[in-house]
């Protein structure tokens, strides 16, 4: 029997295109798995692309594991998330500027994006790139009327 909350996967992908924040959980090797709320850019049957800083602990967590889980929702009625799971590759080159650019703008808009790249100028990061394998979503807007 399948699961009416269910998103198909083209509404899924294009769920996870929307600019929502993600939440991204890693293992570790020692202590608890980390999680993180992160922006991210997703485009459908893509990557989810996110910077990170390149000692960082979610960094090295990535590296170290080589999978993780990205869960974006809506916390607004009616509530659905999609969570995709997956191979993680982080990036030692620095992060594009461009790529950077655009993900900053995707999130605060074109009046704030460019000066919170500004700010953060000379900022260590790296892409890492999840490609999902496996999705699960569920969007209570397809609850069925009493």
């Amino acid at each position: 029997m399948t699961n009416p909350l269910v998103m198909e996967r083209d509404a899924a992908q294009s769920f996870l295109a929307a600019p929502r924040i993600g939440m991204l959980a890693v293992a570790r090797r020692s202590g608890p798995p980390i999680a993180s709320p992160i922006w991210y850019g997703y485009e459908p049957g893509g990557d989810v692309v996110f910077v990170i800083g390149r000692n960082s602990a979610k960094a090295k967590a990535l590296r170290a594991a080589g999978v993780a889980s990205l869960c974006a929702q809506d916390e607004q009625l009616p509530y659905a998330f999609v969570t995709v799971d997956g191979p993680v590759v982080v990036d030692d080159d620095t992060a594009d500027e461009g790529l950077r650019t655009r993900i900053a703008i995707r999130y605060l808009g074109q009046e704030l994006g460019p000066g919170y790249i500004e700010s953060t100028k000379g900022s260590d990061n790296v892409v890492a790139r999840l490609t999902p394998e496996h999705w699960r979503s569920n969007d209570y807007s397809r609850v069925p009327p009493p």
